[in-house]
């Protein structure tokens, strides 16, 4: 019962984060939906870290070269996540207070996306692999 009532957390958080996302971008006041383009980066973000845990056979290991590589990948997809808003309020394509709006649900669904990994990606016996 605790897996659904953290899926169910985790979903909410999600449709937060994917809320502040679309009103960021379909304000009256903004209307300009190259915001949009982050979701690319949340789609992608947990790529490095799926590779990573396929090709890694040795999970006693507390560090691997392909690991810390994933890790380093994931954290350039983040930080662009997060520049890519500013860079578009920077050269005035949105506007500030849209800027402001798309860094709040990335904050939101990045955080969403590590607790699920958190939540789901022990490999015991109650894993996301189940769903």
């Amino acid at each position: 019962m605790a897996g659904i009532k953290a899926l169910v957390l985790l979903s909410f958080s999600g449709a937060i984060g994917l809320t502040f996302l679309m009103l960021g971008c379909a304000l009256e006041d903004y209307g300009v939906y190259w915001p949009l383009f982050v979701l690319i980066f949340h789609a992608i973000s947990p790529i490095p870290h799926f590779i990573a845990k396929r090709a890694t056979y040795d999970s006693d290991a507390t560090s691997s070269a392909c690991r810390e590589l994933a890790y380093f990948f994931t954290t350039g997809i983040v930080v662009s996540a997060f520049g890519f808003p500013v860079i578009l309020a920077r050269v005035a394509v949105i506007k500030w207070g849209a800027c402001g709006l798309v860094l709040a649900g990335n904050a939101v669904i990045f955080l969403t996306i590590q607790g699920f990994f958190l939540v789901f990606g022990r490999g015991d016996d109650f894993s996301w692999e189940q769903w």
